[in-house]
């Protein structure tokens, strides 16, 4: 199928690896030229290079900003110039109990997940609305429909921007404009280990059994399945959906 992507470009923050790099690799494999967003340059650097490995024939640039600042989150919509898809991927918020994310930890990661998400969404969208055309694409997290007491600033987090998605993305369509989500479950990605990781101290007091947490029914998915379904969303062929969060999770979240 072709998804009518090529020559379309995308912006995705958080873009240096794990699902981010995937959506990357996958919307260049489409055609899309490509701008990644993340804070580390040498990552930078080589997801460009991964990504014009896959992909040689499309334009692929970077920018190293840290996108917990809100100055860095304008300067970035600024810099980004006209985009056709944007896909916020960028938040690492950690795993823990409300006994142990106190409250200068949770405000740290929402400053970069959820009100990252917020004030980018802000920006582009005015941008989308006055050209009458874009997509704008959240990743937010199956904890938003699965919530776990051992990562709660993470499902808190995920539910607002589950409804900040739905409440955007449900008029947008008369202006041009799609705003969706997508819930990635247990993805095979170094932030899977970092969250098992907590949830093995809580479930059975030794972090170093969390590989004991990973079930095989559903077993986690990989960056390229989540991805696939990314740069479908962001296409025309999905020109009918927006205010929607699709959860990729093998049907965990359903039982």
């Amino acid at each position: 199928m072709d998804l009518e992507l090529t020559g379309k470009r995308a912006l995705i923050t958080g873009g240096s690896k794990g699902i981010g790099l995937g959506c990357a690799m996958a919307l260049a494999q489409e055609g899309c030229h490509i701008q990644l967003a993340a804070r580390d340059e040498e990552n930078l650097r080589r997801a460009k290079a991964s990504v014009l490995e896959t992909a040689g024939n499309v334009e692929v640039s970077t920018h190293p900003v840290d996108l917990s600042i809100s100055e860095d989150q304008r300067a970035l919509v600024g810099a980004a110039g006209e985009v056709d898809i944007w896909i916020n991927n960028a938040g690492a918020i950690p795993a823990g109990d409300i006994s142990t994310i106190d409250e200068h930890l949770w405000r740290d990661a929402w400053d970069l997940k959820v009100f990252g998400y917020i004030n980018i969404c802000r920006e582009v969208y005015a941008a989308m609305e006055a050209r009458g055309s874009g997509v704008i694409i959240n990743v937010i997290g199956a904890a938003a429909v699965r919530p776990q007491p051992s990562y709660i600033a993470g499902a808190v987090g995920n539910s607002g921007l589950v409804g900040l998605t739905a409440a955007l993305g449900s008029r947008s369509v008369q202006r041009g404009v799609r705003v969706l989500g997508v819930n990635p479950g247990l993805i095979v990605t170094d932030r899977m280990g970092d969250i098992l990781r907590r949830e093995a101290i809580d479930q059975l007091g030794d972090e170093d059994r969390w590989e004991e947490l990973i079930s095989d029914d559903p077993a986690p998915g990989t960056v390229q399945q989540c991805a696939d379904v990314i740069a479908f969303l962001a296409s025309p062929r999905a020109s009918h959906i927006s205010g929607t969060t699709l959860t990729v999770d093998g049907g965990a979240s359903a039982r």
